[in-house]
């Protein structure tokens, strides 16, 4: 195997899942809420995330043209979803949601599958450079390195959610307040961008 592909694979991908990233992200969509609850959405995201780039990294494209949807529909679908997430951090819908909750139920609000894992770790950029990735493996000791390469990724992003509430207590609520605005408008941009990418990429802007 390569060690210049093994580099290449993971620059490409911890670009694209951007654990560093997601550090705000991760205290913005798990406000005020304790050291195991965020522990338990922390490793449910990072699993399904896993799961998710394991899947498309073996079968491929084949599995979205089996069920008939292309790559740019794909992004599509993910930048509006990932535009309605924006739209809940920028106006506070779910914290106006779970002043309404009694306190008996605070698991209602479960960030982890969605948008955690997806589409914010597994997103289009990712599964598409998974797909990528593995198809200029060449044999499975690529495809092997490849998969190894995402799960440490991911690891060094669940790594450092474990300090995302010494971080929350660091910021206050107001500072928190400020990022998830913040980051409220860098998601809608980057849901837009999604949008774009995918009506470029199906032809339609010619």
């Amino acid at each position: 195997m390569d060690p210049t592909f093994i580099v290449t694979a993971f620059a490409t991908l911890f670009v694209v899942i951007d654990p560093l990233g997601l550090v705000p992200l991760f205290i913005a969509l798990t406000p005020g809420m304790t050291r195991e609850r965020r522990l338990a959405i922390g490793i449910r995201a990072c699993l399904v995330a896993a799961g998710v780039l394991t899947l498309f990294g073996l079968v491929g494209e084949a599995a979205l043209n089996f069920i008939g949807i292309s790559m740019p529909a794909f992004r599509i679908a993910g930048g509006i979803l990932l535009f309605l997430t924006a739209l809940d951090m920028l106006f506070e819908r779910r914290t106006q949601r779970r002043e309404g909750q009694t306190a008996a139920e605070p698991h209602d609000h479960d960030p982890s599958v969605f948008p955690l894992g997806i589409p914010l770790m597994a997103g289009p950029g990712a599964i598409a450079s998974m797909i990528l990735l593995v198809g200029s493996a060449g044999d499975w000791t690529g495809t092997l390195a490849v998969h190894l390469v995402m799960l440490a990724t991911i690891l060094t992003a669940f790594l450092l959610f474990l300090v995302a509430s010494p971080l929350e207590r660091l910021l206050g609520r107001t500072g928190t307040l400020v990022i998830t605005r913040l980051l409220g408008m860098l998601l809608a941009a980057l849901s837009v961008q999604f949008v774009i990418d995918g009506i470029r990429g199906s032809g339609l802007l010619g």
